[in-house]
C-alpha cells in the first residue's frame, strides 16, 4: 500500500505544473523566492524542495556539533590542530613547490601570499587529504527545519541555513543538474571542497585556466582561495614577512592570555553585530598592529582568533622552509 502511495505521489510531483513559491514551511517560501529572484524557475525550485532525496533526510550528527555547547570544544580543538599541523610544514614546502606556477598566477591576480593559501588549505583537508563526509544541502535542511528562531543566535542560524541552501539550489540550476544529482560532498558544517568554501562563497570560487572551478581540484582550490581572501578581506598586497614578530613567540603568549581570559579576541575589542566587548590581545601594543591587520584578514576566511594565528605560523614557517 505505502508503495502505491509513494508511486502516485511521485508521478504527481513527476507532471506537476509549478508556477509560485507556496510552500506550508515559510522557510521554504522565503528559499524559492530568492531563488527565483535569481534565475532558477519555479519548476526547479519546486521540485528541489519537495524532493524526498534532498528535504526529508536529516543530518543529525552535524546538527548536534552546531549547537553552543560545543563552541568551546571547537576552540580547544583549532588550537590543538594547530600544534597538530606544525609537523606538516615541510609537506607544504613540497606542495609550494609542486604547485609554484599556479602560486605565482595567483599572487600576481590577487596580491595574497601563497603561504597563507597554503596554511589555509592544510588547516581546512589537509591539501585534500581529508575527505568530506557530509552532503551540504542536508546539513542546511536539518538547520532549518529544526531551528526556532528564540535567540539571535538561533536567528542567525536560521538564516544562514536558508540563504546557503538557496545558493546549492542556484548553483546546480546554472550546473545543469537535477536536484536528485545536486550532490556536494560537505563537511559536518557544510564547508565544500579543498578550501571549505560555504555555498554562500561560491561566488568567489575561480579555475585555473577553466571557465567552471571545481573546488576538489587544487589548482582550483588555490586560486578560489586567493580570490576570496582578495575580494572579501581585502588582501590586496601581500605580506612582509620581516615585519612581523616572532611568529612562534606571539602564539605561544596567545593561548596563555585566551587561558587566562574568557572573553579573548586575538584582534577585536568589540562585536559589531552585538555590541559584546573583548579582551584584545593585540590592541593598544604597537609592535602588533601589522600582525593584527592580517590576522583580521584572514579571519574573514574563518572568524576563529586560533584559526587565524595558526594560519599565520604554519604560513611563516612554510616561507622559512622556502628560504
Amino acid at each position: 500500500m505505502s508503495k502505491i502511495i509513494f508511486t502516485l505521489l511521485f508521478s504527481t510531483l513527476l507532471f506537476a505544473k509549478y508556477d509560485n513559491c507556496t510552500f506550508q514551511n515559510r522557510d521554504y517560501t522565503d528559499i524559492c523566492n530568492k531563488v527565483v529572484k535569481d534565475g532558477v524557475s519555479y519548476k526547479y525550485a519546486n521540485k528541489f524542495l519537495l524532493s524526498y532525496f534532498k528535504t526529508q533526510k536529516f543530518d543529525e550528527v552535524s546538527y548536534k556539533y552546531l549547537q553552543p555547547k560545543y563552541i568551546k570544544t571547537h576552540k580547544k580543538n583549532e588550537k590543538k590542530a594547530n600544534n597538530t599541523l606544525v609537523k606538516y610544514v615541510p609537506e607544504m614546502v613540497e606542495h609550494l613547490k609542486k604547485y609554484a606556477e599556479v602560486y605565482d598566477y595567483t599572487e600576481q591576480k590577487f596580491g595574497v601570499n601563497r603561504e597563507i593559501i597554503a596554511a589555509i588549505l592544510i588547516k581546512e583537508t589537509k591539501l585534500g587529504k581529508i575527505k568530506p563526509t557530509h552532503d551540504a544541502f542536508i546539513v542546511f535542511n536539518t538547520l532549518v527545519v529544526r531551528t526556532k528562531p528564540n535567540s539571535p543566535r538561533e536567528k542567525w542560524l536560521l538564516n544562514m541555513g536558508k540563504t546557503n541552501m538557496a545558493s546549492i539550489i542556484t548553483h546546480c540550476y546554472k550546473k545543469g543538474v537535477t536536484p536528485e544529482e545536486c550532490n556536494l560532498p560537505s563537511s559536518y558544517a557544510g564547508a565544500v571542497g579543498i578550501p571549505q568554501f560555504m555555498p554562500n562563497s561560491f561566488v568567489y570560487a575561480q579555475g585555473y585556466k577553466t571557465e567552471i572551478a571545481d573546488l576538489t581540484k587544487m589548482e582550483d582550490a588555490i586560486v578560489s582561495a586567493g580570490k576570496f581572501l582578495h575580494k572579501k578581506a581585502d588582501f590586496t598586497e601581500m605580506i612582509e614577512w620581516s615585519k612581523m614578530p616572532d611568529i612562534v613567540d606571539i602564539e605561544s603568549k596567545w593561548y596563555d592570555y585566551e587561558f587566562e581570559n574568557d572573553n579573548a579576541s586575538l584582534v577585536y575589542q568589540k562585536s559589531k553585530k552585538s555590541n559584546k566587548t573583548y579582551d584584545c590581545f593585540t590592541c593598544n601594543k604597537d609592535e602588533l598592529q601589522y600582525l593584527r591587520a592580517y590576522a583580521k584578514k584572514i579571519m574573514r576566511y574563518n572568524n576563529s582568533s586560533n584559526y587565524a594565528i595558526g594560519v599565520i605560523r604554519l604560513a611563516y614557517d612554510a616561507h622559512l622552509g622556502l628560504k
